[in-house]
């Protein structure tokens, strides 16, 4: 028997990251909408034959479902970047590996309208501190399409290491983009995280 999450949240300075749910179709959607030129050349297109979950309110709770399994599994955590009371992003651990391993993913996007004010930079430092200390992973990677000049800046005013191009990385809106490698283990956060949450955190 699988048993239920329970509800979780991440508190920043400014912000909390808890799951989306069903209840945020309507903000959600409001944000994706009017940011979607903004986000959608970054992102990998949707499977052909699924409905748009910015646009269909049961694909957006089959979403949030999806996030919940990956959840009660372990194998990924997404979560809503709220501002405020209101949905302004989504920051997701995914691709959870155990074993030898004990590595993630971080990806993320922001409303346009808060872009460039720290929000970013402080929801991934939030992240980075739940999979250290919380999930005890050894290692985070985040992989930015190079001329993503907006992703880029996140990671470099963290000063996460870069670790080269790796060439074609992942489909991104139909094309097979190069991807920038940051990294950053739990090594380095030891070391670096107090700096990082006195910075962006407390």
């Amino acid at each position: 028997m699988v048993i239920r999450a329970a509800p979780m949240e991440l508190t920043g300075r400014r912000l909390m990251l808890r799951p989306l749910n069903a209840g945020d179709f309507d903000g959600w959607r409001d944000v994706r909408r009017r940011c979607r030129e903004w986000l959608v050349k970054w992102e990998p297109r949707p499977a052909p034959g699924h409905a748009d979950p910015s646009e269909d309110r049961n694909a957006f709770a089959a979403r949030c479902g999806a996030r919940e399994r990956d959840r009660q599994m372990g194998s990924g955590f997404g979560f809503g970047i709220f501002v405020d009371g209101r949905v302004a992003g989504e920051i997701n651990l995914s691709s959870i590996q155990r074993g030898p391993f004990q590595n993630a993913y971080v990806g993320y996007w922001i409303d346009e309208a808060l872009a460039g004010r720290g929000y970013m930079p402080e929801a991934v430092v939030v992240m980075l501190r739940f999979a250290f200390e919380e999930l005890g992973l050894h290692r985070v990677q985040i992989a930015i399409i190079p001329r993503n000049r907006p992703s880029r800046r996140v990671v470099e005013k963290l000063e996460l290491r870069d670790e080269g191009t790796a060439a074609r990385y992942l489909e991104i809106n139909g094309v097979w983009e190069d991807h920038v490698r940051y990294a950053i283990t739990t090594e380095e956060w030891a070391v670096r995280g107090p700096r990082l949450l006195s910075t962006w955190i407390t």
